[in-house]
């Protein structure tokens, strides 16, 4: 199993949860299982076939640009956080 962290932004949808577990092996099965979850998510998190604009994704404190196709394995973590810009 993979721990989700929900964000802050997102726990509305989630009634105050703040994790879960989910079965998959790559983000978009993680994503998948948290729309079965709680409905509407999928829509706050991704753009189509890809991970909303200014959406990043955190696999055990590893950013990866990989979006929905970066892999996950049992026992990782995994946060949805903002893009930060710089300038």
């Amino acid at each position: 199993m993979v721990t989700v962290f929900i964000p802050a932004q997102l726990k509305e949808m989630t009634g105050g949860v703040t994790s879960v577990e989910v079965d998959a092996s790559n983000i978009r099965q993680v994503v998948e299982q948290l729309e079965q979850q709680f409905p509407g998510i999928q829509q706050r998190l991704c753009d189509g076939d890809n991970l909303r604009s200014g959406l990043q994704v955190s696999i055990d404190s590893v950013m990866t640009s990989r979006g929905l196709i970066a892999k996950v394995q049992p026992g990782n973590e995994v946060h949805f956080v903002p893009a930060f810009g710089g300038g």
